[in-house]
């Protein structure tokens, strides 16, 4: 059985959002046309308290796209965004959600920020999300949404970690960073995730 990852379709990462991924809402069109191949689609929110240790305003004299040590982990800060009950945190208006089963958050943690569907970025506390695939019987994951070098990213590295043949949405998803995007999709390749267009989807 194969799931339809859809990660961070939200407000904030959009344009005009608190951390907008350029382009990111031309994908929207394209996930409500992918969702209906599916016999599963599955969401995710960033979902941050205010004050979250991601936010560059949370850390004095700290700038935006900075990076630091957070905890032992490397940590870009950012905008504040997707903040609990937000405008921003919302999932797009346009984005169809009438087959999204479940919606799994992360982020909430103050102390350590969470880019993966799967887990936190130490790895430190599970989602749920991998039981809940393997208790629906899912053994293929296809993911798609924002950011692609981010969130998706590790998404789709823990979706493999995790023993599930898994596959990213190349047109289905959009970047902060274009080099850094180029880098993800090396990577992710050279660990086995394919790589479609959504016409071989």
């Amino acid at each position: 059985m194969r799931a339809l990852l859809l990660i961070d379709i939200q407000n904030d990462f959009l344009p005009g959002g608190q951390l907008a991924v350029p382009a990111g809402d031309e994908i929207i069109p394209l996930v409500n046309r992918l969702q209906a191949q599916f016999d599963l689609v599955v969401a995710t929110q960033d979902w941050h308290p205010a004050g979250h240790q991601s936010f560059a305003s949370s850390h004095a004299g700290r700038s935006q796209f900075e990076q630091i040590d957070l905890h032992g982990l490397p940590q870009v800060l950012w905008p504040d965004h997707c903040t609990q009950a937000s405008y921003g945190a919302a999932l797009a208006p346009t984005l169809q959600t009438e087959r999204i089963e479940a919606i799994f958050r992360k982020g909430m943690n103050p102390e350590i920020d969470s880019y993966s569907a799967f887990f936190d970025n130490g790895h430190r506390k599970s989602t749920g999300l991998a039981d809940y695939l393997r208790g629906r019987g899912v053994t293929d994951v296809v993911v798609a949404g924002l950011a692609a070098d981010y969130c998706v990213y590790y998404s789709a590295l823990d979706a493999l970690a995790a023993g599930f043949a898994t596959a990213v949405v190349t047109d289905a998803t959009r970047a902060i960073s274009p080099e850094g995007w180029a880098a993800a999709q090396a990577d992710l390749a050279a660990k086995g995730a394919r790589l479609l267009g959504s016409a071989s989807v």
